[in-house]
């Protein structure tokens, strides 16, 4: 259930992520770059932390990676492989968070897309990308 869970879950909230940036993107394809790096340093992170989690599966960075959902599908399934309890606080607060975190990022990149479907021609920037996030 963990691997499946967290392959879905990850998968789901990441490709909101991505669908929100190939929204914002026109033609070209080198503004894009500027804009996935910040969705890839998660999961970069996750992996460059992972051999100490394994090392310590229950200490406070194993915990707080396992809770942020941009790094717990990474994080989660090794933690349960090394003898976490899927009835455990951390386990079940990971999975509500995965589900928060993909409902979230899933109506960001509505807003996004929304607005970027309609503005055309124009260099998406983040911040203006927030910017419409945060419209009404």
């Amino acid at each position: 259930f963990t691997f499946i869970f967290y392959f879905f879950g990850g998968y789901l909230l990441y490709a909101s992520l991505f669908a929100a940036v190939g929204s914002a993107v026109g033609e070209d394809g080198s503004e894009s770059q500027a804009l996935v790096m910040p969705i890839s340093v998660p999961i970069i992170m996750s992996l460059i932390v992972l051999p100490s989690i394994v090392e310590n599966p229950n200490g406070p960075l194993a915990f707080w990676a396992s809770v942020i959902p941009f790094s717990s599908p990474i994080i989660m399934p090794a933690r349960v492989a090394y003898g976490l309890s899927p009835l455990s606080f951390d386990y079940i607060l990971s999975i509500i968070l995965m589900i928060l975190g993909f409902l979230f990022t899933t109506w960001m990149a509505a807003k996004i897309y929304r607005t970027a479907v309609l503005l055309t021609g124009k260099k998406i920037t983040l911040k203006e990308m927030v910017r419409w996030v945060q419209m009404k």
